[in-house]
């Protein structure tokens, strides 16, 4: 049970100056060459992390045919990095702003912001910490770092093809890693996110932790790609486009060994089902990720190892279905603020998808192959080539999205690699205002040009404008519960923690005293009479275990005679901990809910 609390703004304020809603709980005082939601004041850090989730096949979901945009301001810029190089893929400097031209939807913006980045080849290194404290603080004033972030996907990779693509990426760190290239290796997994090596400009660490890594099962093992292709929910027939019945695949007489086929092997109802974990696990992990390096400047890339995306895009604006919509639209808008390009790199590399390569087709099962031929065989190559066209395609897409390419249809890797880790090196920064009187929903198109006749721009295609991505209040459960199940720290706002003495009680637990501290980095919103709203959170875990868990959301105005004292400060929040003796892991969480922007710190906790 939490005792007491105290929050203040390094001097104490009477409390009933501010609104603060308390929560507390248990435990707790190129493509490669061819060849739900609260939002409440209320929120509960300790409830299950996964909010509910209903797959609906994309094709009929539509970020434009949800609700009006209502924007919660009205000053909102869009930066979007540019790659610039001429025919022989060398990157183009020293243009200026009046060489570009930035459209939105067709229309020309005016760009306000202009700037030429050159990353530093160099490891961004936080400051040491004094003891009892943690911090996922950057130095300040740094500049600009081309991070790579490098994700093995073992969710949507078949067991085999994750083996081969872990001995290419060894061969790339080997021979074709930069010097001084800052990369960090992670795991796409159905347990979630693990980090393999946080950033690092030592190749031989990241191949260490490469060669420890072992296959996982991904989310469709043993579902046939038939099945697949019928969860999709557009299946092709022969001559004409159109939905098709799995018993159509097989000649007449062989109806009733076809339907049992279908019953124990092709089983699209699990296909669905696999598939909407799979988005999940996929898009959890993106959120992550973007939240890990959101507080760093410059543009990233995500190297993303992978077989394919987890569900079909036949447009920018297709979307998950139920509360998968939410978590996509946040994941997508966490990259682009983020500036973090995705980089598909299909490590199935050159894919025979026709039937008869299939052992469970072809000769290695005759009992199978004898009720597939003729007619029926050749629905099973249409479906299965629509199957690999559509993977490759979405995987372009959504490269092409956040501003990255795919690499696929090929065996060697490493230039797939190599590229996606160039890319940040040098870019130009632009930036416009949107027009918040258009409250149409949907995919806004971005297209930028360059006087430069002799050059090729590379942005990433668009951007959402919907309420998910506009109101932060929507997102709140999925950043925090990404937050705090994440390995990693998130960067959106720095956070320092530091522990104080604490006393026993009569229960033979522990009174473990912290203090959070936060600088005023716009959380406090002038325009609105200095008001502010923040979630607090903390979670004690042991062995995996939530054993103690402790927040607040507090939100209020400050005195305008305090207000000049605070911003020099910054803001700081007390609690404490309830805990038997024993080691523990404690996860720190800070939302500012006017902008959606997350900082996290991990640290053990030893209570003797």
């Amino acid at each position: 049970m939490l005792r007491s609390f105290c929050f203040c703004f390094l001097s104490v304020f009477l409390l009933s100056s501010f609104a603060i809603s308390q929560r507390t709980g248990g435990g707790g005082g190129g493509g490669r060459p061819a060849g739900g939601v609260s939002t409440g004041s209320r929120l509960d850090p300790l409830s299950p992390s996964t909010p509910p989730s209903a797959y609906v096949p994309p094709a009929a979901i539509h970020a434009d045919q949800e609700s009006k945009v209502v924007f919660k301001s009205q000053t909102i810029l869009v930066e979007v990095p540019v790659i610039v190089t001429d025919k022989s893929g060398n990157h183009v400097r020293n243009l200026t702003k009046d060489d570009f031209k930035l459209l939105e939807s067709g229309k020309e913006q005016k760009i306000s912001i202009f700037e030429e980045i050159v990353a530093t080849p160099a490891l961004l290194e936080r400051p040491k910490s004094p003891p009892n404290t943690a911090s996922n603080v950057m130095a300040n004033g740094e500049p600009a770092r081309a991070i790579t972030v490098i994700a093995l996907d073992s969710v949507n990779t078949p067991f085999l093809d994750q083996s081969y693509g872990r001995k290419q990426l060894i061969k790339y760190l080997a021979e074709n890693l930069e010097p001084g290239q800052p990369t960090a290796l992670v795991s796409i997994g159905s347990q979630g996110i693990r980090v393999l090596s946080l950033l690092t400009t030592d190749p031989a660490v990241l191949i260490a932790a490469l060669k420890k890594v072992n296959g996982e099962l991904p989310a469709l093992q043993g579902v046939n790609p038939d099945a697949q292709v019928l969860a999709a929910g557009t299946t092709p027939t022969v001559g004409s486009p159109g939905e098709l019945s799995r018993a159509d695949y097989y000649d007449a007489e062989n109806y009733e060994a076809g339907l049992r086929d279908f019953v124990s092997v092709d089983d699209a109802a699990l296909a669905n089902f696999q598939q909407s974990r799979a988005i999940e696990d996929t898009l959890q992990s993106f959120l992550a990720i973007a939240q890990m390096v959101s507080g760093i400047s410059g543009r990233k890339s995500l190297v993303w190892a992978t077989a394919g995306f987890p569900f079909y895009l036949d447009s920018a604006q297709a979307v998950p279905g139920g509360d998968l919509s939410i978590l996509y639209e946040r994941a997508m808008g966490a990259l682009n603020q983020a500036q973090m390009s995705v980089y598909p790199v299909d490590v199935r590399g050159l894919v025979n998808y026709l039937p008869v390569a299939d052992a469970t087709i072809g000769p290695g099962n005759a009992a199978r192959s004898s009720l597939i031929h003729g007619r029926g065989m050749a629905q099973l190559s249409q479906g299965r080539s629509w199957l690999q066209l559509s993977t490759i395609d979405t995987l372009q897409d959504f490269a092409a999205m956040t501003g990255g390419r795919a690499f696929y249809n090929r065996n060697d890797l490493t230039t797939g690699f190599k590229l996606a880790a160039d890319d940040s090196s040098s870019y130009y920064l632009l930036g416009f205002y949107l027009d918040t009187q258009n409250n149409k929903p949907g995919w806004r198109t971005l297209k930028v040009k360059t006087s430069r006749k002799d050059a090729e721009t590379r942005s990433r295609s668009g951007f959402f404008v919907t309420n998910a991505t506009i109101d932060p209040a929507l997102t709140r459960q999925w950043d925090i519960s990404s937050a705090l199940s994440s390995p990693l720290d998130s960067t959106g706002l720095p956070v320092t923690v530091q522990w104080q003495q604490g006393t026993g009680d009569d229960t033979g637990k522990k009174r473990v005293l912290f203090a959070m501290k936060i600088p005023d980095v716009g959380l406090i919103n002038e325009a609105s009479n200095n008001s502010f709203d923040i979630d607090f959170l903390a979670q004690a875990t042991k062995g995996g275990v939530a054993a103690g868990n402790v927040g607040q959301t507090v939100r209020g105005v400050i005195p305008p005679d305090k207000l000049t004292e605070i911003k020099a400060q910054g803001i700081s929040y007390r609690n404490l901990f309830e805990l038997p003796p024993g080691s523990y892991q404690v996860k720190f969480v800070v939302r500012d809910n006017a902008t959606g922007r997350v900082g996290s710190v991990s640290t053990p906790l030893t209570v003797n």
